[in-house]
């Protein structure tokens, strides 16, 4: 297979389960940049024994940063004209792959693409391919942009020019997690999100707490077209809204307990109390 001029880089740590298949769908990439942070199962035996068989693989160390700083480093490590942001647990489907040649050839005006991510749902399989997320900006020229450090949880690239959406393939999302684990992935990302917002003094809206479940669930699942994928799609949408809600409730209560301290004194403001 041809070795195009794109670097993938991938943050990663115990992803022994996933990121082989990942890197088997980089054929076409002249480096393979990945930075571990500390892994502990055989995450780092078998990317070896991918770069022993003849894989452009740099394996890099690193401790944990944060998302954002965490891909920001393995971005700077990368030194083909393409960087191509993909994690261990994605792979490009094969339309995607087909499509690079193309894309890579763009006119200099562009510096990034925003491709399309199918996600994996329990008891259904991938997306069909007109069912997706939003495209995001995954690959840049190399020195055209770089992730927001301030950014805590759904890091992206900043770019400093044009960027276009690409139209064919997309990343395949592959963590079928039952929704007892999905549900505190999505707690965990809610409370690093709600942090971040409370951190920067944007202000809490009751508006956001009653409308953005609702909003949420009703892009992914009509917008999306989720509804084209029966049950798991519906149970998709809804954990979609929960995030929202979780994110939001978070928020009001970060500044409500700023503003009124949780305190096991009767309070003179209540009339109810005794």
């Amino acid at each position: 297979m041809t070795r195009l001029s794109i670097s993938a880089f991938i943050i990663c740590r115990d992803e022994e389960e996933y990121i082989g298949r990942c890197i088997e769908t980089l054929g076409q990439c002249g480096e393979i940049i990945v930075v571990d942070s500390g892994s502990t199962d055989g995450t780092l035996g078998l990317i070896q024994s991918y770069a022993a068989s003849g894989w452009p693989i740099r394996l890099l160390h690193l401790p944990w940063r944060g998302y954002a700083a965490q891909k920001q480093y393995a971005l700077e490590q990368c030194t083909k004209d393409w960087c191509f942001n993909i994690d261990a647990d994605e792979r490009m489907d094969e339309a995607l792959q087909r499509s690079l040649p193309q894309i890579l050839d763009a006119s200099v005006t562009t510096v990034g693409w925003r491709i399309a991510r199918r996600p994996y749902l329990v008891g259904f399989g991938y997306t069909p391919q007109h069912v997706h997320e939003r495209r995001n900006l995954r690959l840049i020229r190399r020195g055209k942009g770089a992730y927001n450090l301030a950014s805590a949880v759904h890091e992206g690239i900043v770019p400093d020019g044009q960027v276009e959406n690409c139209l064919s393939g997309s990343l395949l999302h592959y963590r079928p997690l039952p929704l007892d684990k999905q549900v505190l992935k999505e707690n965990m990302y809610s409370s690093l999100k709600a942090d971040q917002h409370v951190a920067e003094g944007k202000p809490r809206r009751v508006l956001k707490l009653v409308l953005n479940p609702p909003i949420y669930f009703l892009r992914l699942y009509l917008r999306n077209g989720l509804w084209r994928c029966g049950a798991a799609g519906f149970i998709e949408a809804m954990t979609g809204a929960i995030y929202a809600f979780l994110t939001q409730a978070k928020i009001h209560q970060r500044y409500a307990i700023q503003r009124r301290p949780a305190t096991d004194t009767p309070s003179t403001n209540n009339p109810d109390a005794p």
